[in-house]
């Protein structure tokens, strides 16, 4: 039995965004197929700080999106509701959210497969493309 996160607003799609996405749909694989679906809370990049803008981290020093101080401790609080998922699917995140996921033991896959039954099978049937490039 495996798990495989992906993150989502809706349930069904992947979201463009890790850090902003809402949820994380949780797929349990047995026998090469999905078995069950469970929808599990995500805190966002932005929960609790009370405004709303795109940016609240540094990003100075010449790092990348969501890495810095107090990047690595936000993204481990993200992480906590999928501790036990193998992989992670996104269709988009930063370079800190990726290395925080493989830090994490959860493969991180930036996917440009928008439905999650989808790329969950494609991810179990190993064709998935991890696009590396598209990290910000």
């Amino acid at each position: 039995m495996t798990k495989i996160a992906a993150v989502t607003d809706d349930g069904k799609t992947i979201s463009q965004h890790f850090g902003r996405a809402q949820h994380y749909l949780v797929c349990t694989v047995e026998d090469g197929r999905i078995t069950k679906t469970e929808l599990r809370e995500k805190v966002s990049h932005h929960h609790g700080h009370g405004h709303d803008h795109d940016h609240d981290h540094d990003h100075g020093h010449g790092q990348g999106h969501g890495q810095g101080s107090g990047a690595e401790a936000k993204h481990n609080q993200m992480l906590a509701s999928i501790t036990d998922c193998e992989a992670l699917l996104a269709r988009g995140m930063g370079r800190g959210a990726y290395q925080s996921l493989a830090n994490a033991g959860i493969r991180p896959v930036v996917t440009d497969i928008r439905a999650i039954e989808d790329a969950v099978q494609a991810y179990i049937d190993g064709s998935i493309v991890d696009h590396v490039e598209k990290l910000h």
